[in-house]
């Protein structure tokens, strides 16, 4: 298992009915290599992998997924 950081943009979507112009979500997860993959690959040919996962959402004007790992060994503040 890694720690992996997920950011997710969208634009122009609506979500129970109200328009939202643009709106990101960034967040940290542990997954294996092969579910990063996974993952990686049902967003690149699933034409409506937003709005079949995200309860609420029924249009997405634009949207971007950044997947990239988190270092395990970073700068801590004190």
């Amino acid at each position: 298992m890694m720690k992996v950081r997920y950011i997710l943009t969208m634009e122009d979507l609506v979500v129970h009915g109200e328009q939202i112009n643009s709106l990101t979500l960034d967040w940290q997860d542990e997954a294996t290599r092969e579910q990063v993959m996974g993952f990686s690959q049902k967003w690149i040919t699933s034409r409506n992998f937003l709005t079949t996962r995200m309860n609420g959402l029924s249009e997405v004007g634009e949207s971007s997924l950044t997947i990239e790992p988190v270092e395990s060994d970073a700068l801590q503040v004190d």
